[in-house]
C-alpha cells in the first residue's frame, strides 16, 4: 500500500514545487531557443509553473508520505 500525502503536506509543498517548476520552464524556454523554439515570457512561466506545480508536490508528497510511513514502521 502506497501511502498518500496529506493535504496540508501537499498545501506546504506546492509553493515551492510551483516555484521550482516555473523557474525551470522558463530556463529550458532559453536552451531551447538555441533551437529555434520560442522563448516563454516570465508571466507564461509563471502560469505553465502553477500548473505543473500541482503533480510536481503531489509527487514529492508521496515520496515524503513514504519516507515517513518507513520511519514509523521502523520505531516499533
Amino acid at each position: 500500500m502506497r501511502p498518500k500525502p496529506a493535504w496540508r503536506l501537499l498545501a506546504a509543498l506546492y509553493p515551492f514545487a510551483a516555484g521550482a517548476a516555473a523557474v525551470n520552464l522558463y530556463f529550458a524556454s532559453l536552451i531551447a531557443s538555441w533551437s529555434g523554439w520560442q522563448v516563454l515570457t516570465p508571466h507564461e512561466a509563471v502560469v505553465w509553473g502553477l500548473l505543473t506545480g500541482l503533480p510536481a508536490s503531489w509527487a514529492f508528497g508521496r515520496h515524503i508520505a513514504r519516507l515517513m510511513h518507513e520511519a514509523e514502521r521502523r520505531e516499533v
